[in-house]
């Protein structure tokens, strides 16, 4: 008989789902296959510190997109982040965007169930020059004032505070002056006469590994996280109609289709000008001054349903 494997889950206390059913319900499945500690941790220090207690298991977390982002971060500062050591991961945040996909199961039964079952999958990681790290997609500007609105609102209104603050940020944000290079060169939407140069006002900017935010909108519908590029969005809607425009398409992900909206592919992203709000998989933040970002192919990987991926068989597309 094979031995059971050694896992650690990971809990967000901070998060208020440590001590509930799900977790539990969660935990109870994944011990009918697998040796399983428990670290409820809140903050960075207290990660690094159930990592160094826990250095032979491989970690579970049981959360949303910002539990991963946090966890994946202390994998990478322990130096364990690397595709031969997947990460699994149960869904049990308000978004969910990085399962989403995946392909992952929603519930956190069916999720444990599919960490015991799964196989390595090989993702890209996302890498900025601050020496921060992103697993799903970084927004500067008016989604990220959203999903400041949303934490605000979520507390009462669960996944419905998205595309609340969403509204509500829409309804306010007036743009910024930004400038956006995508592989060194400024982005530029030729066909339509305008260039993200710092000189014309921007509503956001999207680096995407994956294809949703903020619960399932469809920031870059075309987005894979495993295919060795980022997914950039540029919107220059800033005019009051514009932006109630934008909103209404991105919700559909039909935004592309605007003249207002660029949407391009690229190896590396620099955004520099004006101080501007930025959700880095949920963890907001701001951007001063300039912030790069770099893809960094088959980064890490995750248990996951399916057949085991081939890291390095990367195609343009």
């Amino acid at each position: 008989m094979p031995d059971r494997p050694e896992l650690l889950l990971v809990v967000n206390r901070s998060a208020g789902t440590a001590g509930d059913d799900a977790v539990e319900a969660a935990l109870a499945e994944l011990r009918t296959g697998a040796d399983v500690a428990v670290a409820a941790t809140a903050g960075a220090a207290e990660l690094d510190e159930a990592l160094r207690a826990h250095a032979d298991r491989r970690v579970v977390v049981l959360g949303g997109d910002g539990s991963v982002h946090a966890v994946v971060a202390a994998l990478d500062r322990a130096g364990r982040l690397t595709p031969a050591e997947p990460v699994g991961i149960i869904a049990r945040g308000t978004g969910n965007d990085l399962a989403r996909a995946l392909g992952l199961p929603l519930d956190p039964v069916d999720g444990a169930a599919a960490v015991l079952a799964g196989v390595p999958r090989s993702l890209d990681l996302v890498r900025d020059d601050a020496g921060g790290i992103v697993v799903n997609a970084v927004h500067a500007g008016v989604g990220a004032e959203a999903a400041a609105e949303a934490v605000r609102l979520k507390g009462r209104l669960g996944a419905a505070a998205y595309p609340l603050g969403a509204a509500i940020a829409g309804m306010t944000g007036t743009g910024w002056e930004l400038c956006v290079e995508i592989d060194g060169r400024v982005a530029t939407a030729e066909a339509e006469g305008w260039a993200a140069d710092g000189t014309t006002g921007l509503l956001m900017v999207g680096v995407c590994n994956g294809p949703t935010i903020g619960g399932g909108t469809p920031l870059a519908p075309d987005a894979r996280p495993d295919d060795g590029w980022l997914d950039v969005v540029v919107s220059s809607a800033t005019g009051p109609v514009a932006r109630v425009a934008f909103g209404a398409a991105l919700t559909g992900g039909r935004h592309g289709e605007r003249a207002d909206v660029l949407v391009t592919r690229a190896r590396e992203v620099r955004l520099s000008g004006s101080a501007v709000a930025i959700d880095a998989d949920g963890e907001l933040g701001e951007v001063a001054v300039a912030r790069t970002w770099r893809v960094q192919p088959a980064g890490w990987s995750v248990q996951a349903p399916g057949q085991p991926s081939s890291p390095g068989a990367r195609t343009d597309r």
